[in-house]
């Protein structure tokens, strides 16, 4: 069984900042599986189902951003699976915006939501996939930018990006990480 989770924060007031990107790829996911996001468990909203012959659980933790890392452990606990089955998808300041990096294991980068993560579960052997949001503009500390909403530039772009990301998941379950890295691991252009 899979779990893939989004990270992001949950309420109205964040719903379209650059750190919600992972609940953004999360909802696309169940629209484009059927899969149903109508549970509360685990501190997280999420929804079972079958594709690519596989269970697949798509999750939204409702903590917030920086205390991920319990509702990801409970819902591995929950669903009987360990963290080799986790695919977790979040924003990533490192990367130029819109770009998709996948990886199979890996430091926080200083992410506080991998750090959370990855301090409960004890280990970096999962899958992630990061959506490159860019670095502030000067003058602009990160943490504020995170947290704005997307400016008019990325909003013409983002429903792309998240398609794109929604498919690369889709594709790493069906194909495996070593393929989804080869095949989305690129530029954006």
């Amino acid at each position: 069984m899979k779990l893939i989770v989004g990270l992001g924060n949950p309420g109205k007031r964040y719903e379209l900042t650059r750190h919600n990107l992972g609940f953004l790829v999360v909802d696309r996911l169940a629209a484009k599986t059927g899969i149903v996001l109508n549970e509360e468990r685990c501190d997280s909203v999420l929804g079972q189902g079958r594709w690519e012959k596989e269970t697949v659980v798509l999750a939204q933790p409702q903590a917030f951003m920086n205390r991920s890392g319990s509702a990801v452990g409970s819902l591995l606990a929950e669903i009987e699976t360990n963290a080799a089955n986790l695919v977790v998808i979040y924003d990533d300041l490192d990367l130029p915006f819109g770009q998709i990096r996948i990886r199979s294991r890996g430091s926080a980068g200083g992410h506080r939501g991998m750090l959370s993560i990855l301090e409960y579960l004890g280990t970096a052997e999962f899958s992630r996939i990061r959506l490159g949001i860019g670095r502030p503009p000067e003058g602009i500390d990160a943490a504020d930018h995170v947290l704005e909403n997307f400016d008019e530039t990325e909003r013409a772009a983002i429903d792309e990006i998240v398609d794109q990301a929604a498919e690369s998941a889709i594709y790493l379950v069906k194909e495996g990480i070593h393929r989804a890295m080869a095949r989305y691991n690129r530029p954006r252009g």
